[in-house]
């Protein structure tokens, strides 16, 4: 999978008109038929059955049961478009509630990004180190931030707790999605691609050449192990023993 659109690559100005209704509404002509939610709706919906290379203007407008043209009223093009899905899928749940710790906040935070990359796989195509701020996008960066002050760390530190965090989840999200793409593309499970390795594999053991990995137990490899877990828990030890320094 590789990265194929760049937020922020449309008009900005207009991006962040919409994002934030600020701009101009005629108040004469014929009443609009759709709403922009309904039209993000709808792009969001073609994007998480169908991928990102699906939405296109006249796709959604189809999903809409409208013609293209009618699109354009509302925003200039894909581009645009494409930052106010980000904006919609990222924001918080309005009930959301910092959890109890800024321990408990950041994996939280970690377990909530997985599952948003595994609703949204499109999510992973897109190059988001421009990011467009909009409400929603903030409103999810007021709740992080404010559930992780208790840290003490200086502004600068705090931000950069959450690149790590949402660096580290990006990281095993288009992992885990590499190994769906190769099942689909090879036809062939993961516990039969190892199985079809294994004869060559114990020739290799048994020549002596490989001493530590013939001397690994079976379940070093055991699919039921927790990585993303584990490799989250350390992060957060480490953090644990920074903030007790500074603190």
């Amino acid at each position: 999978m590789t990265t194929t659109e760049t937020s922020g690559s449309g008009d900005l100005a207009r991006t962040l008109d919409l994002l934030w209704d600020t701009g101009h509404r005629p108040s004469r002509g014929p009443k609009p038929t759709l709403t922009l939610d309904r039209i993000v709706e709808a792009a969001i919906r073609v994007a998480d059955a169908e991928g990102l290379a699906a939405v296109t203007m006249r796709r959604v407008a189809t999903e809409l049961g409208t013609g293209t043209m009618s699109l354009y009223r509302y925003l200039p093009g894909k581009a645009e478009l494409l930052d106010l899905m980000l904006d919609r899928v990222q924001q918080p749940p309005e009930t959301a509630v910092p959890p109890d710790g800024w321990r408990a906040m950041l994996r939280e935070y970690a377990y909530e990004m997985l599952e948003m990359y595994r609703r949204h796989p499109w999510l992973l195509q897109v190059n988001q180190t421009r990011p467009v701020l909009g409400p929603g996008t903030l409103a999810g960066m007021e709740h992080l931030v404010g559930g992780i002050k208790p840290m003490g760390l200086a502004d600068p530190e705090l931000i950069s707790v959450l690149v790590m965090i949402s660096g580290y989840v990006w990281g095993v999200a288009r992992t885990q999605m590499f190994a769906e793409e190769a099942e689909r593309s090879t036809g062939m499970t993961d516990a039969e691609f190892w199985e079809a390795q294994s004869p060559a594999l114990e020739k290799a053991m048994a020549t002596g050449n490989y001493p530590i990995m013939a001397s690994l137990s079976e379940s070093a490899f055991d699919s039921s192990f927790d990585h993303f877990d584990f490799g989250l828990q350390r992060i957060l030890d480490g953090l644990e023993v920074f903030v007790a320094k500074r603190n």
